[in-house]
Formats: structure tokens, C-alpha cells, sequence
């Protein structure tokens, strides 16, 4: 499967516990929360519902948006999931695809 850096928000239901993260592989990280793999945070939380992706070009910019993501307070994440997902639907199987 080839690298395709992302940028990703998970949820734990609609207004619920919000993760923001990066990868270089989004089906097999978000398949790795699905499973509670992951551990920490998210597996705690029961974070596991994709809600909002971002794919980037390159590694290093994929980093720099998660981090500037990560630092935005809670409604301005929530403006970014509705704007491309309003009814807050898991997006699992749109990446599959």
C-alpha cells in the first residue's frame, strides 16, 4: 500500500472527545483506533470514529497542519469537521474505497 501522508480527526460521537492526528497511512491508523491498538488517549476515550481527513503531499506539511490543528481551540475544530461533514458521519468507509 503506498504512503500517503494525511491529517486526521477523530471523534467519539457528535460533539463528543475530540483526537487530532498524522499519518503516513490513514486506512491502517484509523483501522489501528477502530481495533483499539493504538492505546493511549483514544482507546481510553473510545475515540474511534473518523470524522475528518486531510491528505497532504508531503510528509512535513501533514505535520505542520496537525500541529496548528492541535493547538485550535474546540470550536474551531468542530467548524472544520462540519464544513466537510455536517452530520458528523463516520468516514471509515469513504477511505476504504
Amino acid at each position: 500500500m503506498p504512503k500517503q501522508p494525511a491529517v486526521y480527526i477523530l471523534a467519539s460521537s457528535r460533539n463528543g472527545t475530540l483526537y487530532a492526528g498524522v499519518t503516513s497511512s490513514l486506512v491502517q491508523r484509523v483501522w489501528q483506533h477502530r481495533e483499539h491498538l493504538a492505546g493511549g488517549f483514544t482507546d481510553r476515550y473510545g475515540v474511534t470514529k473518523l470524522v475528518w481527513y486531510e491528505l497532504h503531499e508531503s510528509m512535513e506539511s501533514a505535520i505542520v497542519r496537525e500541529k496548528r490543528i492541535k493547538k485550535w481551540n474546540r470550536a474551531w475544530k468542530i467548524q472544520l469537521i462540519e464544513e466537510e461533514n455536517p452530520e458528523w458521519q463516520d468516514l471509515w468507509h469513504a477511505i476504504l474505497g
